[in-house]
């Protein structure tokens, strides 16, 4: 995909908190791509029933055009990706995002 180039990481995220330097570990899988997008997917809710899978894009561009660019506009392509590798459709019959940030 030309918009996210190639898998170059993919791991177990962890935040790390800042101020305070506490680790919260297992927080999802995260794909680093090779021009610098990143796919974060994390389940959030209790158990499994009723789970919501959140899904982080962040597209990397360096140029005025496209940072001015809208952000939906943006990640679009970068979304429909993260989409197609985790087989979301396949798991969960959404077609679309129910919710967007």
């Amino acid at each position: 995909n030309p918009a996210a180039g190639i898998i170059e990481t993919a791991d177990d995220f962890h935040y790390r908190d800042p101020v305070d330097g506490s680790e919260s570990s297992r927080q999802g899988v995260r794909l680093i791509f090779s021009n610098g997008a990143r796919i974060v997917y994390r389940l959030s809710g209790t158990g499994t029933a009723g789970a919501t899978l959140r899904v982080y894009l962040e597209q990397f561009v360096t140029s005025p055009a496209e940072i001015a660019r809208p952000t939906s506009e943006a990640v679009t392509p970068l979304g429909q990706l993260a989409a197609q590798i985790a087989r979301i459709h396949h798991h969960t019959g959404l077609a679309a995002p129910s919710g967007m940030i």
